[in-house]
């Protein structure tokens, strides 16, 4: 099988340009490149509902940022996680008339209208992350990310066969589809209902006490399931602090999580590889611009899930420690 590395350096390989460096401005958005006007230049934009600061959607800023440095493509990054800012942003940049567009969509509904406008005005769109099923319906050509019910639903029977009954899915952001798919698969995997507990991302030492005050309350839930990696560590500070038993684990990767199962304090991580998100879909659009090709085929490019266990926890550290994974 070829390796996920080699891979990409033979996209890259493909319609490599002179290289141009990486700029990041005071807003937060970045560029790759000069004058986005310049001749021969590929422009691409992408709008995610992240947060700045947010450390998943860092990550998958750093891969379109390598994947513009590596083609020699202009990027710009913003990010909103409120869908009527968010689509500010998204009709903002079209008005800049990119060559490509990567959106990802907590909302779907919320950016339907301005997703809509960009395919009307010609440009490509690719969608990320969030909104896999509404991507075809909205124009998008692809979608670059996985299943979150599928994802919610393996990790419901790894739950499941590690003994778990009980268990609570913690979401951290109020509106979020992706996320509450998650936890209706993790329910139909585990073959029982699953809790939901909503916490708030910008504050997880409320979220912490919030998941404790849930373990006290029902000391027979022995299972945990976060969808984000700063709640996990919250989390198992969490079952700590209310001396319960319940078994952690959680969506995507950090360096604290892969420490965390190291330690075995949680039984693994379902890692969607955001890298990947970033970087592939600036060479699907890059390739597009140069050479005409349209990838996916109307079916979404899958990054995951992948699984981070005690086996291989050691190896991802090293990536996520230098902002990759």
């Amino acid at each position: 099988m070829l390796h996920k590395s080699s891979l990409l350096a033979g996209l890259a390989a493909l319609i490599l340009v002179p290289l141009t460096l990486t700029g990041c401005s005071a807003n937060g958005s970045t560029a790759t490149g000069s004058d986005a006007a310049s001749a021969g230049k590929t422009t691409i934009a992408m709008v995610t509902h992240g947060n700045p600061g947010d450390a998943f959607w860092d990550v998958v800023k750093s891969g379109a940022e390598q994947a513009g440095k590596d083609l020699g493509a202009t990027v710009t990054y913003q990010g909103d996680g409120d869908p009527v800012r968010q689509s500010q942003l998204i009709d903002s940049a079209v008005a800049t008339h990119p060559d490509g567009l990567i959106v990802s969509m907590a909302n779907p509904d919320g950016v339907k209208a301005s997703i809509e406008k960009a395919v009307a005005a010609g440009i490509p769109v690719i969608t990320i992350n969030s909104g896999l099923e509404e991507s075809l319906a909205f124009g998008a050509q692809t979608h670059v990310g996985q299943s979150e019910y599928a994802a919610g639903q393996a990790a419901g029977k790894r739950l499941a066969a590690a003994g778990a009954t009980k268990v609570i899915c913690v979401i951290h952001e109020a509106g979020n589809t992706g996320l509450e798919d998650r936890c209706r698969g993790a329910a139909d995997g585990l073959g029982s209902a699953v809790t939901n507990v909503q916490v708030d991302i910008a504050n997880l030492a409320d979220a912490q006490n919030t998941i404790k005050s849930t373990l006290l309350a029902d000391p027979s839930i022995d299972g945990v399931l976060s969808l984000n990696p700063g709640v996990a560590v919250a989390a198992s500070q969490a079952i700590t602090d209310a001396g319960s038993r319940a078994q952690l684990a959680t969506f995507d990767v950090s360096k604290d999580v892969t420490a965390l199962i190291e330690a075995g304090s949680i039984l693994f991580a379902v890692d969607q590889q955001p890298y990947s998100q970033g970087y592939l879909p600036v060479v699907f659009l890059t390739l597009q611009k140069r050479n005409g090709d349209v990838v996916g085929g109307g079916q979404p490019v899958f990054s995951g899930p992948g699984f981070v266990t005690k086996e291989n926890a050691a190896q991802v550290a090293g990536y996520a420690a230098r902002g990759t994974r």
